[in-house]
C-alpha cells in the first residue's frame, strides 16, 4: 500500500497540458509540433471515419506528417499494440496522437512502451513487473479525447487483453502519462446513446472506487466528489439528448475528474471483477462496470459507512440528518437506479455474449482467480474472501446478465 500523506509523499500523476473546451481539437497541431514532426496516429476506424479526416489536416497544417493505424478493437488487445508498433518503427515516428476513447489511448500508451523498452508488452503488466514496471519513458503522447469516458488520458495506466488467456491485464506506470489531452465535447456528440451509457458509467464507477478505496486521500477525494456530482447531474441528460453541448462538456470535466481521482488513488472491486467478466463474456468494460456496480457497494457499504453515505445523498436516496449507516445502506440500490435511467442492461443483447447458466458457472472460478491476481480487491474498503467474491460474480448473473433475470426483465 501506499503511504498516506502523514506517512510520506504522494505523487500526483496528470497530463503536463490539458486544453478543454469546444474546439480544443484545433489545438491538436500546435501541441504535437512541439514534441515531433512525424505522427503515429492511432485510431479505431470507426473513430476515424467521423473525425479522422479533420485532425490529419489539423497535424499536417502545423507541418506535422501522419501516418496512420486504425485497426484498434474495443477491448484493445496484445497483437493491436504490436501491429501499431510496427508502423510506428517502419514509419520512423517520433509523436503518438490517439484519437478516440480509452481503447485508441491504451493502445497509444503501450506502443509507447514497445518504442522504448525491451521486451513484449505482456511483460509489463503489474502481475509481472509490478507497479511502476516501464523502465524508460514513452514517446510524448497526445490524447485527443472522444468519450466521456474512460479518462485514460489522465493516468498511468493502460489495460490490454491477451486473448491466448483470455484475461486482461493492467500496466501501471508514470512513464506513459499523455504529455497533453485535449478535451473536445464537440467530439463526443457523434458517440451513440450505447457509448454514452458504457463511457458516462464507466466514469462514474472510476468515482465511486477512488473515493472509496483504501489509497483515497484528501486530493483524491476532491476529484472523486466533483465528478460524481456533474455525472449524476449530466449523465441522463447527454444520453437522452446527445446534442446537449451542456452536458457533454460537463461529462467530459466529469470524467476527467474521475480519471485524476482513480488514476491517483486507484480502483478497486468492481474493476477487478469487470476485467475478468468483460475478457470471458466480451461485454465493453463501462457495460460490465455498471452490471457490477450496484452489488459491490452494498456489500462494501458497512466497511465505508461515511463514504457510502456521501454517496447516496449525491444520489438524492438519503438526506443530511440520516446516521451514516442508515444512508450507506440505500446507496447500493440507487447507484442501481441511475443504471436503470439510462437502460444499461437493455444493450445486453447487442453488445456482450451471455453464456448459459451452467456454462457461467463453470468460469467463476477462473473469474475469480483473475479479479484477485489483478491486485485491485486489495485497495477494496471490504476485503472479499474467495468464497464472496465467487457469489459475487453468481448473484451478477442471476440479477443482471441472465435473459429472465430481474434487471433485464
Amino acid at each position: 500500500m501506499e503511504p498516506t500523506p502523514t506517512e510520506g509523499t504522494r505523487v500526483v500523476v496528470s497530463p503536463a497540458q490539458t486544453v478543454l473546451g469546444v474546439g480544443a481539437v484545433e489545438e491538436t497541431g500546435t501541441y504535437a509540433g512541439r514534441h515531433g514532426t512525424r505522427a503515429l496516429l492511432v485510431a479505431s476506424q470507426q473513430i476515424y471515419d467521423i473525425h479522422g479526416e479533420r485532425v490529419v489536416g489539423i497535424l499536417e497544417d502545423a507541418g506535422v506528417e501522419v501516418v496512420t493505424y486504425t485497426d484498434v478493437r474495443p477491448d484493445p488487445t496484445v497483437e493491436n499494440v504490436e501491429a501499431a508498433h510496427e508502423v510506428w518503427d517502419r514509419e520512423g515516428c517520433d509523436v503518438i496522437v490517439t484519437l478516440g476513447g480509452g481503447s485508441s489511448i491504451d493502445v497509444g500508451k503501450s506502443v509507447g512502451i514497445l518504442a522504448t523498452n525491451e521486451g513484449p508488452v505482456r511483460e509489463f503488466g503489474v502481475d509481472r513487473a509490478g507497479y511502476e514496471g516501464v523502465p524508460n519513458p514513452a514517446p510524448p503522447v497526445i490524447a485527443v479525447n472522444t468519450t466521456a469516458g474512460t479518462g485514460s488520458e489522465t493516468t498511468r495506466t493502460a489495460v490490454l487483453t491477451d486473448e491466448s488467456t483470455s484475461t486482461k491485464f493492467i500496466i501501471v506506470s508514470e512513464n506513459i502519462v499523455p504529455r497533453v489531452a485535449i478535451e473536445d465535447p464537440e467530439l463526443t456528440v457523434s458517440l451513440p446513446k450505447s457509448h454514452t451509457a458504457f463511457t458516462g458509467i464507466d466514469a462514474f464507477t472510476h468515482a465511486v472506487e477512488a473515493f472509496t478505496s483504501v489509497k483515497s486521500y484528501g486530493v483524491t477525494d476532491g476529484y472523486a466528489r466533483d465528478a460524481m456530482r456533474r455525472i449524476v447531474d449530466n449523465l441522463v441528460v447527454a444520453w437522452s439528448n446527445g446534442d446537449d453541448i451542456e452536458a457533454r462538456t460537463e461529462m467530459m470535466i466529469g470524467q476527467f475528474k474521475a480519471g485524476k481521482a482513480f488514476g491517483n488513488s486507484s480502483v478497486a472491486l468492481v474493476h477487478g471483477m469487470a476485467r475478468p467478466l468483460g475478457a470471458q463474456l466480451h461485454i465493453p468494460h463501462g457495460l460490465a462496470n455498471g452490471l457490477i456496480l450496484p452489488y459491490v457497494v452494498e456489500f462494501n457499504a458497512m466497511a465505508a459507512p461515511a463514504k457510502y453515505a456521501e454517496v447516496a445523498r449525491l444520489l438524492g436516496a438519503a438526506d443530511a440528518d440520516d446516521p451514516d449507516r442508515v444512508a450507506a445502506r440505500r446507496a447500493g440500490e440507487a447507484v442501481e437506479g441511475l443504471c436503470e435511467d439510462i437502460s444499461l442492461t437493455g444493450y445486453l443483447d447487442d453488445f456482450g455474449e451471455v453464456p448459459g447458466r451452467e456454462a457461467y458457472l463453470d468460469v467463476v472460478p477462473e473469474m475469480t482467480g483473475d479479479a484477485f491476481d489483478s491486485g485491485s480487491p486489495d485497495n477494496n474498503p471490504r476485503k472479499p474472501t474467495r468464497e464472496e467474491l465467487e457469489n459475487l460474480f453468481v448473484r451478477v448473473y442471476d440479477d443482471a446478465l441472465a435473459p429472465d433475470s430481474r434487471r433485464r426483465s
